[in-house]
């Protein structure tokens, strides 16, 4: 369908069609892509970290894992992974967090090697399809890992993603995704450097019966099921 190379610090959205897939590649180490994925039909029905992450006994993405909307729905599924490890809950890095950890550039004196929060990349994106903040739900941050460490605090992983690592979807719904490339909200990195990701979409096809992602966990399966009721 198409492709593209992302630069660090981008933001972009796309209205994915059911039975079309996206393989996002790091093409440098320590990648990261914030994404909120939302239905096309009817943009209320959104992604929903926590029914996802609770339905799927898990707390972190791989291959397999579906990412569920607020009625039950698979939105999308992992179908490849050769990174092994993505982060739902570590958020979005905002403007406030960039200017405290980065320091602060303007247009006027950097012009387009100015720097854009993930948060306002994506509020950017979502208000191009009529939502507004209220409506910005939490991320799923491709590329990028955090644990709990013994005392309950997130711990990031540097460089976690190497390039070349991929990561690809396939949407079991006509599905509004925004995304940015800007650095996870837990990068304790000083210097803003941002890497570049690239997409490639094409049609795939809807989940078979045999589909990796359905039989993963009976959970996905109910899910990819009431995706593909929507669309009888």
């Amino acid at each position: 369908m198409w492709s593209e190379i992302v630069p660090g610090g981008g933001h972009w959205s796309y209205v994915m069609p059911r039975g079309s897939s996206l393989r996002m590649v790091a093409l440098e180490d320590g990648a990261n892509l914030s994404m909120v994925l939302y239905s096309a039909r009817e943009k209320l029905e959104r992604y929903n970290m926590p029914d996802s992450l609770k339905a799927q006994h898990t707390a972190h993405y791989a291959r397999g894992h579906v990412l569920m909307s607020d009625m039950g729905r698979s939105l999308a599924s992992i179908t490849l992974d050769t990174v092994g490890w993505h982060d739902p809950m570590g958020g979005l890095l905002d403007a406030e967090r960039l200017k405290k950890q980065y320091g602060e550039r303007s247009f006027d004196t950097h012009r387009n090697a100015m720097y854009r929060s993930g948060k306002d990349g994506l509020l950017i994106e979502i208000g191009k399809h009529g939502l507004s903040r209220r409506d910005l739900i939490a991320p799923v941050n491709f590329f990028s890992r955090v644990s709990v460490d013994e005392e309950g605090l997130f711990q990031f992983a540097p460089g976690h993603a190497k390039a070349g690592g991929a990561v690809q979807l396939r949407f079991d719904m006509d599905t509004l995704i925004a995304f940015s490339t800007a650095p996870h909200p837990l990068d304790p990195s000083k210097a803003y450097a941002p890497k570049k990701i690239g997409l490639a979409a094409w049609r795939s096809g809807p989940a078979l019966k045999d589909d990796f992602c359905r039989a993963y966990r009976p959970e996905c399966a109910r899910a990819i099921h009431n995706a593909d009721m929507l669309y009888l």
